[in-house]
């Protein structure tokens, strides 16, 4: 038997659904409806697991990292001249502060960056597009990102989870040959999967489309909550339900996604959005009414749907911490010259010891997440089909979140002035750094396109798959007797081979060629990694099945995987710029002060698995929301807010 986190090659993908290794017998019919089509559509067949999966599971493979190299001399060429002269688009004819103040991105703009390319930049030359890598793609979106986050909004999602990137992975020859010319010139698309109803919950999709008669057309009804791109839209890919199929003798409802033309009768956008920030999103609700969609438009297969979408999702998640990393070098720029300028009780603020940690932070963190994005975009152009959810999942949590700490140490460096308009401070005569306008567009980022909260999860499902695969079905009662017996038998023997590899002092080898400074971080992170799979293990062992509701516990599991994987990336990433004379030698100094201040944050959330009050603080909310404590409410100007019902769904 093959320990997972080994390289093997995987058995060929069939259409057959995934082992039973879940016990959904306590579940509502909702719960185990939502959990059975998100795992039909979870990837399979890749040709071996990642570094991150290997790290959940103890298992030290460095050279899936290392060494880190850029495009070759072509593609860099090619994509440093498209980048000059974005950057130089952007800077002459491109005001933020006008797109935020107006909500609009004028028609000049759009045909402007469509003559660029900039809205075909992976597409393949031979259908229009640029051709570039994701690499070069994850460059853009740090550029863009730096300037202006409506802008950065629509190109990501027309690029990263609109039409393109969906036709790119899974659409036919024909469907390529049609559609991608299109969005590659600059018709704008879209991605429409959200429901009033539904956002992480695929099994409460209301949108339906039944097939004609002749099988021929499929007949689209519903509505679609914000579909961002949706107003400006040519063309969008719509996901819904299609006729379930009989699986395992249960009928399981079935998510199609469709290509599907914004001209055709019966669509309406029948309401624009408007948010805190990125004032020029062109989001909206749209209603499907009786639309008539060819079958010849089905995005994979019939049933694949979610797939389509869970799928794009991981390289289009990619785009948003690249643009985060342009916005925290803003941040920098800004909290740097600001600290150097602005002096207070005799010395500029910058040499002031609680400002001065503020910048130190926000250094450090946009290098480790500006590695974290170079790694794995490097690693997509190395295999399309590389298994990167994790990496994904990660790099979006973690520069999310992080960008948003460093916008909120922006804020703060500049005082009263962050809190002020650009309008305002011209008018004022200073200088019109756009901190406010920054909070506001990067409080989304932590949402959308997977919250904090879902990416946790998403992590810690990945994290536990390699278990499940081997002891799952043990605790399934869903299952025969014989059928567990013998799984308890065949995990047994797994667990007695790979649990003492665990605890052992050595492995961790330092990769050849790197240097010993950075070695020794590497070094922190496999012996760090096996204690991290032993953790999660004994949690296992302790919790059991219930484990998957202890939340607030896997996402401490899960961000010490994360920060692991950011020193990782971080070291690869530095080795580089050593090997590249890049940098002055002082990269070195760099990752050494991230990693100490990560490896603190390491200790905390272990010391937290071990000791804190989450089951304590589970029952106060709960009392909390039943009411026992709304006299705390008491005081405040009497408003009643319309609540949803809600429906509770029967229990077998």
């Amino acid at each position: 038997m093959t320990e997972p986190g080994t390289t093997q090659t995987l058995p060929e993908k069939t259409d057959e659904p995934p082992p039973d290794v879940i016990d959904t017998s306590k579940m509502s019919t909702g719960q185990r409806k939502a959990l059975e089509i998100t795992e039909a559509a979870r990837e399979s067949g890749h040709r071996e697991v990642s570094f991150v999966a290997d790290l959940f599971m103890g298992r030290w493979t460095p050279r899936k990292l290392y060494p880190y190299r850029e495009p070759d001399q072509s593609e860099r060429e090619t994509g440093d001249a498209f980048l000059g002269k974005l950057s130089k688009f952007l800077k002459e004819n491109v005001d933020p502060d006008e797109i935020d103040q107006t909500g609009e991105i004028s028609q000049e703009i759009l045909d402007g960056l469509a003559g660029l390319g900039a809205f075909g930049i992976k597409v393949g030359r031979q259908y229009g597009g640029l051709g570039l890598s994701q690499w070069t793609y994850c460059k853009a979106s740090t550029l863009i990102g730096s300037y202006c986050s409506n802008l950065f909004a629509m190109l990501s999602v027309h690029q990263s989870v609109g039409v393109s990137q969906p036709l790119i992975l899974f659409g036919t020859e024909e469907q390529k040959q049609k559609f991608l010319p299109r969005v590659a010139k600059g018709e704008i698309s879209a991605f429409a999967l959200t429901e009033d109803k539904v956002g992480s919950d695929p099994g409460r999709m209301e949108t339906r489309a039944e097939p004609t008669e002749d099988g021929q057309h499929f007949i689209l009804n519903g509505e679609k909550l914000w579909c961002s791109n949706g107003l400006k839209a040519g063309v969008i890919v719509v996901t819904a339900k299609t006729p379930p199929k009989m699986v395992k003798g249960r009928q399981r409802d079935q998510i199609t996604a469709f290509l599907l033309d914004m001209d055709t009768p019966g669509i309406e956008n029948i309401h624009r959005c408007h948010f805190m920030g990125l004032r020029a999103l062109y989001n909206g609700v749209i209603r499907f009414t009786d639309v008539k969609v060819p079958r010849e438009n089905i995005i994979e297969a019939e049933g694949k749907g979610l797939k389509v979408a869970l799928t794009t999702l991981n390289s289009g998640r990619l785009s948003i911490p690249a643009a985060c990393a342009g916005v925290s070098k803003r941040c920098l720029q800004i909290a740097r010259e600001w600290s150097n300028d602005r002096v207070q009780w005799g010395a500029s603020i910058g040499k002031h010891a609680a400002i001065a940690d503020k910048i130190r932070h926000i250094a450090a963190n946009i290098f480790a997440m500006e590695s974290m994005v170079g790694v794995t975009a490097r690693m997509v152009d190395r295999d399309k089909k590389a298994d990167i959810r994790l990496e994904a999942a990660i790099t979006k949590l973690w520069g999310t979140e992080k960008t948003w700490e460093i916008a909120d140490s922006t804020m703060q460096i500049r005082g009263g002035r962050g809190y002020e308009t650009v309008q305002s401070l011209k008018n004022r005569g200073e200088t019109p750094y756009p901190v406010e306008r920054i909070m506001r567009d990067s409080r989304i980022n932590t949402v959308f396109e997977g919250s904090s909260e879902i990416m946790r999860l998403f992590i810690m499902r990945e994290a536990l798959d390699p278990h499940l695969k081997v002891a799952g079905a043990v605790l399934n009662t869903q299952l025969p007797w014989s059928t567990r017996i013998k799984a308890a038998f065949k995990s047994s023997l797994f667990y007695v081979r790979w649990y003492p590899k665990q605890w052992s002092p050595f492995g961790g080898e330092i990769p050849e060629g790197m240097s010993p400074q950075l070695g020794r971080q590497f070094q922190y992170v496999a012996r760090t990694s096996r204690r991290l799979s032993r953790t999660l293990f004994h949690q296992m062992v302790r919790v059991g099945p219930a484990l998957e509701k202890k939340q607030v516990l896997l996402a401490r599991i899960a961000d010490i995987g994360t920060d692991l994987f950011a020193i990782s990336a971080s070291c690869v990433r530095a080795q580089q710029m050593l090997d590249d004379k890049v940098g002055d030698g002082t990269v070195c100094q760099l990752v050494d002060d991230f990693c100490a201040e990560t490896r603190l944050r390491i200790e905390e959330a272990f010391r937290g698995i071990k000791q804190n009050t989450d089951d304590r603080g589970y029952r106060l909310t709960q009392e909390v929301l039943g009411g026992n404590y709304q006299w705390l409410e008491n005081g405040i100007v009497e408003i009643q807010y319309n609540n949803p019902e809600s429906v509770e769904e029967p229990t077998n």
